[in-house]
């Protein structure tokens, strides 16, 4: 929880677009200190220029937030600059689809590298500079937002390797506020799941490094390609809806943060199936066109 976050000092991974650019703008108009976290340079620039006009104190850093040293070194620039942080927003994403078995190597090391390990060392690193903080200064609150998705609570079919790493993130989350509960009452937890909203990475190919480089895309991948761009497009929340929604989860101490409150009927569904021991329902129940064209395409494409 964070009562006032003037003053404050922000880390935001995946700056640059989507959620983590628009907790930026909201973080600059509270006067928060910002850490603004990107691969992607010259989005990285642009924001750097708007949060730096807004008159706020702004720290840029290009990082793959796979990257082991690369996060250490930028933890020892915000700790140089700000001290410890009092929000971490562990957002950075990317997205890969397609049936579970045709996912390369690279694949997956691309997309848990970002989407878990990104989250892992933005946890084990900031964690314990924010206790160091909070035991030297008992008004101290700190607390940390880590970005799954509602890909994280569910199974849909042909996004096998998102959701594998987003249910690790919840689970990672869920440990997290456990841990931070036993040792201590200023630092907190939570974690954000989203489900269509229009943010950017649903491309995120613009941003796969050359030492992972894709094989040409499978049928089922370009598939699912097309059906998350369609989702996305008809998306009604917006990435600015959910950043506010952060905030004000922070500031309330909530832990689970849902852009679309209205998809737990199928988070319920598939837990109903897990306690009675049935085999797991189909996640296209309220919608059936959508599986149906789904398994459709795949059979024509594989006929």
């Amino acid at each position: 929880m964070i009562n006032n976050f003037k003053g404050k000092t922000a880390v935001l991974t995946g700056a640059g677009s989507g959620f983590g650019l628009e907790c930026a703008r909201i973080g600059a108009k509270l006067g928060m200190n910002l850490v603004l976290v990107d691969v992607q340079q010259d989005a990285l620039d642009k924001a750097e220029a708007e949060m730096t006009a807004q008159g706020v104190q702004v720290l840029s850093r290009k990082v793959d937030v796979s990257n082991a040293q690369a996060m250490e070194q930028l933890a020892m620039d915000v700790k140089a600059r700000f001290g410890a942080p009092h929000l971490v927003f562990n957002n950075a994403g990317v997205g890969a689809g397609g049936l579970v078995w045709e996912n390369s190597v690279a694949d997956w090391e691309w997309v848990l590298g970002v989407n878990l390990w990104g989250v892992v060392h933005g946890v084990r690193l900031f964690t314990p500079m924010m206790l160091e903080a909070a035991q030297a200064d008992p008004s101290y609150q700190g607390h940390i937002v880590n970005t799954a998705s509602m890909a994280g609570l569910l199974t849909p079919p042909n996004m096998g390797i998102y959701n594998v790493s987003k249910h690790a993130v919840v689970s990672l989350t869920e440990t997290l506020y456990q841990d931070l509960h036993l040792v201590s009452d200023q630092v907190s937890a939570s974690v954000l799941c989203p489900y269509f909203v229009a943010t950017g990475i649903s491309h995120s190919e613009r941003n796969r490094p050359s030492t992972l480089a894709a094989n040409q895309p499978t049928a089922s991948q370009l598939i699912g390609q097309a059906q998350t761009d369609k989702a996305v497009g008809s998306g009604k929340v917006s990435a600015a809806d959910v950043a506010q929604k952060v905030f004000d989860a922070v500031a309330a101490d909530q832990f689970y943060i849902f852009s679309h409150p209205h998809a737990l009927g199928n988070v319920q569904s598939r837990m109903e199936a897990i306690v009675q021991g049935i085999n797991p329902p189909d996640p296209f129940a309220a919608r059936p066109e959508v599986g149906e064209g789904l398994r459709k395409a795949l059979r024509e494409a594989s006929a």
